[in-house]
């Protein structure tokens, strides 16, 4: 039984963007119906855009399988949870002056458009708990990927005490509750990525492997598709572009033509939403096809690109998802 929002979207959602959403959406619940897997990926600040009110509960509701995001939006979902209430709205971002962005950075307030995340409250309070796993994995020898450590301080309640939002409204949360796959390219330039490399200069750290990087994400990527392409179809929805997106798409070419693997099935679905217009050499704003050049989608993929802001666009599809 379809929702109140999904009735609206079927009504009201007949051309242009509006038509490409719905189309996207009843094809994502026909790849679910038939049996497929969907990797979802995250760009952007997605989650200080709050994004997890709807993700969580299509992770908790198996409608998505794995996850690609920045380090930004791995750490800042987990900064919303802790530290939501000293959040600051800025409605007119536009309209600042050097100087009020000079008065944000004095109150310790780091603008991401119009939100502006709070460093002592938010920044520091993760720096506690996971220095103390990356400490007593650094100690007994451990490596473990960026995601991992962020599913072990959830799961140890070490910051529970601090939690200003149910949650139930955490993506990371629902994905540490589910041990979902995820890989998290490119995190070394993330708030987090830079307070490990600070520790690592100091000496606090001896070995800077006890975070894996790209590479090993890559081949444990490789690993899992090979694996779940074998018994599933898996698609990929992709908000916004950049390395969250261009890093796991490519682990179909690079089976394919790199490793010279036989029978590797490209993506089975494949949507983005982005407000990046087609332009020259732009990989976030080009289109689809463009992508069966270099092996990744087949002429018959279900393929969609929806032009528009993905805090506007991503909630209203998982809504239609999930028949609200």
């Amino acid at each position: 039984m379809s929702g109140p929002i999904s009735n609206f979207i079927n009504h009201h959602y007949r051309h242009f963007n509006s038509a490409t959403l719905k189309d996207a959406s009843v094809a994502y619940k026909a790849h679910l119906d038939k049996g497929g897997k969907m990797l979802v990926t995250l760009a952007g600040a997605m989650s200080s855009g709050e994004l997890g009110l709807s993700l969580a509960e299509m992770i908790r509701q198996d409608k998505v399988h794995a996850i690609s995001c920045t380090g930004a939006n791995l750490e800042e979902d987990v900064y919303n949870l802790v530290a939501h209430e000293h959040y600051e709205r800025i409605p007119n971002y536009r309209d600042l002056t050097k100087e009020q962005e000079v008065a944000l950075l004095d109150r310790h307030l780091n603008r991401v458009t119009d939100t502006c995340i709070p460093e002592e409250e938010a920044i520091r309070r993760i720096e506690g708990a996971i220095i103390e796993e990356w400490t007593k994995a650094d100690r007994a020898g451990e490596s473990y990927f960026p995601h991992e450590y962020m599913y072990k301080i959830l799961r140890s309640g070490a910051l529970k005490k601090h939690y200003q939002i149910d949650p139930k409204d955490s993506w990371l949360m629902a994905a540490a509750e589910k041990n979902l796959p995820m890989v998290v390219p490119g995190w070394e330039d993330s708030t987090t990525g830079n307070i490990f490399a600070g520790h690592c200069i100091k000496g606090n750290i001896k070995n800077p492997g006890t975070v894996k990087g790209g590479i090993p994400y890559m081949m444990e990527w490789a690993k899992w598709y090979q694996e779940e392409s074998k018994k599933y179809d898996i698609g990929f929805f992709q908000i916004g572009g950049g390395i969250a997106g261009d890093f796991p798409i490519c682990v179909v070419p690079m089976l394919h033509q790199d490793l010279e693997y036989e029978e590797v099935k490209v993506w089975s679905y494949f949507c983005q939403i982005s407000d990046s217009t087609t332009s020259y050499g732009s990989y976030s704003g080009a289109v689809p096809n463009e992508k069966i050049t270099w092996g990744k989608l087949a002429v018959d993929t279900p393929s969609y690109i929806i032009e528009s802001d993905a805090t506007i666009v991503a909630p209203l599809m998982f809504a239609y998802i999930l028949d609200w």
